[in-house]
């Protein structure tokens, strides 16, 4: 990247929460960013409006495989965590539950995460984590759409969300 130039990492899941973040990586790209993209799944096996966003960014930029992501301090400037969002019903594992711990342990990684509707991991009807061991994804903002989740304001909701702005749509 050049001298000065922001750099993000936006972390796409296997559907339409890893749309956002196609849309995510655009917008930024277009505003002068470096941005990075890693998807976990099969963009094969993609929803249809995921696949849209997806084929979009693919003309702009490459997506690699999520276990290349940077793991902690890789000096991104922002991380966009949309890899699950409040369809998940399972705990995280494997390489994303790694990653997601990796948002807990360094609170100046966790303030430079932003999480699409909620963050992975987090049950968005109670605000618990999804699963008895598992961490969520620590966030310092989480932008959701419509109208704000009870999994935002219940339990660890508060602690995992950081500062919570909701976006009309036009739903």
């Amino acid at each position: 990247t050049d001298e000065g130039e922001l750099r993000a990492v936006v972390l796409c899941g296997p559907g339409n929460n890893g749309g956002d973040g196609f849309v995510v990586a655009r917008l930024l790209k277009g505003r002068g960013w470096a941005v990075e993209v890693f998807l976990y799944g099969d963009p094969d096996k993609l929803p249809p409006d995921a696949r849209v966003n997806y084929e979009r960014w693919c003309a702009m930029g490459e997506v690699r495989r999520f276990s290349q992501v940077p793991r902690y301090s890789q000096g991104a400037d922002l991380y966009v965590d949309a890899l699950f969002g409040t369809g998940l019903t399972r705990p995280l594992e494997g390489e994303v539950l790694d990653w997601a711990a990796g948002r807990a342990v360094d609170p100046d990684l966790a303030a430079r995460t932003v999480a699409v509707d909620i963050p992975s991991g987090l049950c968005s009807d109670s605000g618990r984590q999804l699963g008895r061991d598992t961490q969520a994804v620590m966030a310092g903002l989480t932008v959701t759409f419509h109208v704000g989740k009870l999994g935002h304001v219940l339990d660890s909701g508060p602690y995992r969300c950081g500062k919570i702005v909701v976006k009309d749509i036009g739903l």
